[in-house]
């Protein structure tokens, strides 16, 4: 029983699991949104997705990993290839399920994901296409989050407001009958109330996640062009202009955005000054935001440099593995300079449990 768990534990690479949460986390931050129960069927979802695309990977590279990596669970015998490609089928189904239940917008996203998932696994990983489709899907999952996150909060915020003492009132864009008042003998009739002001859609809140997403997608798209080269070794070329993106994406993160941005209007306050509300929390101090893009800076960096140095396929899979690592303190500067300090370190909180659990099983 054991050695089953295991060998799926290998399969599906768990101890790259930890840096799939923040993605949804700092895409509900660059919205402008707390997590919510949105943010957590996205994480729900991802965690599906990307598992669904380690066990394809495997099953796609079957017949390479017998001649590279015989110890991987399926050349090995631990695991059939029949029963990988049936949990990457499961697996895709569930975080389907779980994106649908966030709204219809959710779907399309997770299902644009799916679709870029299984087309780098089975046809496109080993093209130049290939570093291409993994930062779309990274991009995607952040924003995943983001249309998740911001699509279950815009039922709270319309409210009803009367438009007249006969006439409908509406609720979230729903006409309702409204109740009729009595009017006090002399007193004037209420004239018609100002209309509601559109709320901005959820659609305009998830355009303000794309940077975020740009970001995030850039540095996965280093990282597995790096990573095409981990089996064998031999490139220079490749962990050098990634140890260049990531430097020069450290010095695009730490900048900060501006610390407050117009949010949907809350209507029925009664002032001119609720018209709009402002993302709650302000940006994240200075020291916190290069901690964080420091942290960032140390994890890949450092093992890029000596994959550039020496490109041995060892330094060269240890420069892939804390390149995916490296995706945790990332994510916290994208919260942290959207504002999201309190998620920005919750999220750091996961890199110690990310590396023990890869003193266990491989990243790569």
């Amino acid at each position: 029983m054991r050695a089953a768990v295991r060998a799926w534990a290998e399969l599906l690479r768990v101890s790259a699991l930890f840096t799939v949460p923040g993605d949804a986390l700092a895409g509900a931050a660059a919205v402008g949104r707390r997590p919510g129960r949105g943010t957590a069927l996205a994480v729900g979802a991802s965690l599906c997705l990307y598992e669904a695309g380690m066990a394809l990977n495997d099953w796609a590279d079957r017949d390479e990993d017998a001649i590279d990596r015989p110890h991987r669970p399926i050349p090995s015998g631990r695991i059939t290839p029949g029963a990988a490609l049936a949990a990457a089928g499961a697996l895709t189904a569930a975080g389907l399920t779980l994106a649908a239940r966030a709204g219809r917008p959710a779907l399309t996203v997770a299902t644009g994901l799916a679709a870029t998932v299984w087309a780098y696994d089975l046809r496109l990983k080993h093209t130049q296409a290939g570093p291409a489709a993994m930062a779309a899907a990274r991009a995607l999952d952040l924003l995943l989050g983001a249309t998740a996150t911001a699509g279950t909060s815009a039922g709270s915020v319309g409210v009803e407001r009367p438009v007249g003492a006969t006439g409908t009132s509406r609720t979230a864009g729903t006409s309702l009958p409204a109740r009729t008042a009595r009017i006090p003998s002399g007193a004037r009739a209420p004239g018609p109330a100002q209309p509601v002001r559109p709320a901005r859609t959820a659609h305009s809140d998830v355009r303000a996640a794309v940077p975020a997403a740009a970001l995030l997608g850039a540095h996965t798209y280093a990282v597995t062009a790096v990573s095409r080269h981990e089996a064998q070794g031999g490139s220079t070329a490749a962990p050098l202009g990634a140890l260049a993106a990531i430097v020069a994406l450290g010095a695009a993160a730490v900048r900060e955005q501006r610390g407050s941005r117009d949010l949907p209007p809350v209507p029925g306050k009664g002032g001119p000054g609720d018209h709009h509300r402002t993302r709650p929390g302000a940006p994240a101090p200075r020291v916190l935001l290069t901690a964080l893009t420091a942290a960032y800076l140390r994890t890949a960096a450092e093992p890029l440099l000596h994959a550039t140095l020496n490109p041995s396929p060892p330094l060269t899979q240890r420069a892939v593995g804390s390149g995916i690592r490296a995706m945790i303190p990332l994510q916290a500067v994208l919260a942290a300079r959207a504002g999201a300090a309190g998620t920005g370190l919750a999220v750091m909180g996961l890199v110690p449990l990310a590396r023990t659990l890869a003193r266990k099983v491989s990243l790569t």
